[in-house]
């Protein structure tokens, strides 16, 4: 018997095929007849942009970091879901979660009649706020949270107004689309739907820019409108750019002035991506709501809104005639697999891991590549940012070269000149320091 290339039977990255494949080829032919066509239209422009193909792989196992394709190439996953994968693929503590979930509940009654487990990880998620009597809105993504804080700054404040910040992203449903500060392009198709009130503010690098982001915030406050200051404490999309550590207290100080509330978007920097749990409590400042999602559910879609008591006091007072809910928000076998998720990353300390880890890696990727056009690598944590000269066409064909290769990373930045790499939170480091030698002779081609 001919035993198939899969999770551990071959070394890897281990390319049999040039990527992608026949299998590959032929499964994405048929998904574009069925699927809308903007994802086509991307990867045709990022082609026509590059030079190098973009059609997609498509990916049949994944365990750890691992993932194999239909054509049975195995690859090194440093996208890991974008960000949401903290345990890697299918880990075998969520994974057993889920089995034992799925044998006794699949769906209770929303909002009306809670699951035992739903209530398990509503306390969890409460303790992760740093203060006593923080309260819970789960919902299915990152951007129903982020949905959720801005109805609770409306209730709160009764001001709409939205203080955002450039390369941002926060979501593509209507709210958290309104204050998506990573290309006008997303938003302006649906502007006359959106929230009118929203200000952009420079988000800052360095202590120059700094100033000028306060700036635009303070005087944005000044108005009286606004309700919210919506933050990335590191941006994720937007190239994992990282702000100087005076960034986020300046933002509380500048709220309480305003009596506007300050929610932390974590929904890529918690949960131990960034180096801590919750990365804007590391830097000094405690918002009034954090937002969660990505990696919450272990690869299930989960997320939660947790709020301080006096943020979401503000709910009770329409006698439960307002409310923010879904059919499948809190659904018992996502909260099974977000507890085992909140226990595995504690267990193993993966927060602190990702810290030290990330460091390491950070300074080897900036040793390896320092000839190679790179302008800066960046980040926090295990969120790493390669920024590249050359802008989006050289992004792209390094991320294209890197898959031949058997490494999957994905491009950012609100230029696309990005490398943005976010493994598994216990990715072997021999990995890691393998992708430092690659990614420098990937690069260092596309210079000559």
């Amino acid at each position: 018997m001919t035993r198939r290339p899969g999770l551990g039977a071959q070394p890897f990255p281990d390319i049999r095929v040039t990527p992608p494949g026949p299998r590959s080829r032929e499964m994405a032919a048929k998904l574009a007849l069925f699927e809308a066509p903007a994802f086509e239209a991307r990867r045709n422009a990022r082609a026509q942009e590059s030079g190098e193909p973009q059609l997609p792989i498509v990916y049949a196992e994944g365990m750890g970091a691992k993932v194999v394709d239909v054509d049975g190439n195995a690859y090194v996953d440093l996208a890991a879901g974008f960000g949401a994968l903290l345990l890697g693929h299918c880990p075998p503590q969520v994974k057993d979660a889920i089995d034992r979930q799925s044998a006794r509940l699949w769906l209770a009654l929303g909002d009306v009649f809670a699951s035992d487990v739903k209530v398990a990880l509503c306390d969890r998620l409460a303790r992760l706020y740093p203060e006593t009597g923080a309260q819970v809105m789960l919902g299915s993504s990152g951007a129903d949270a982020v949905t959720a804080a801005l109805k609770t700054a409306v209730l709160a404040t009764g001001r709409a107004g939205v203080v955002a910040f450039e390369g941002a992203y926060h979501g593509l449903s209507h709210g958290p689309l309104a204050a998506c500060g990573l290309r006008a392009s997303l938003r302006e198709p649906f502007s006359s739907q959106l929230n009118a009130d929203v200000t952009f503010a420079p988000y800052p690098n360095d202590e120059r820019s700094l100033g000028e982001a306060m700036a635009v915030v303070q005087s944005a406050l000044a108005k009286g409108s606004v309700g919210a200051v919506l933050v990335e404490p590191v941006l994720g999309r937007g190239g994992c750019v990282v702000p100087p550590r005076r960034f986020l207290p300046l933002l509380r100080a500048a709220c309480d002035e305003a009596d506007a509330l300050l929610v932390s978007d974590e929904i890529w920097t918690g949960l131990g991506r960034s180096g801590a749990w919750v990365a804007s409590v590391d830097d000094g400042a405690i918002a009034d709501i954090i937002c969660l999602g990505k990696g919450l559910g272990g690869g299930l879609p989960i997320s939660a809104c947790i709020g301080s008591s006096r943020a979401m006091a503000a709910w009770a007072k329409h006698g439960g005639a307002t409310l923010h809910t879904a059919t499948h928000f809190g659904a018992p076998m996502a909260c099974a697999a977000a507890i085992a998720t909140l226990d595995t990353l504690s267990d193993k300390k993966l927060a602190e891991r990702a810290r030290d880890v990330g460091l390491r890696w950070t300074e080897e990727l900036r040793k390896r590549c320092a000839s190679a056009g790179v302008v800066e690598v960046r980040g926090r944590g295990l969120m790493v940012g390669v920024a590249l000269d050359g802008g989006a066409c050289r992004a792209l064909a390094a991320a294209r070269r890197l898959l031949a290769r058997g490494w999957i990373v994905l491009t950012g930045g609100i230029r696309g000149d990005v490398l943005t790499l976010t493994p598994p939170l216990d990715i072997d480091e021999a990995l890691l320091d393998a992708f430092g030698g690659v990614v420098a002779e990937v690069l260092t081609e596309l210079s000559t």
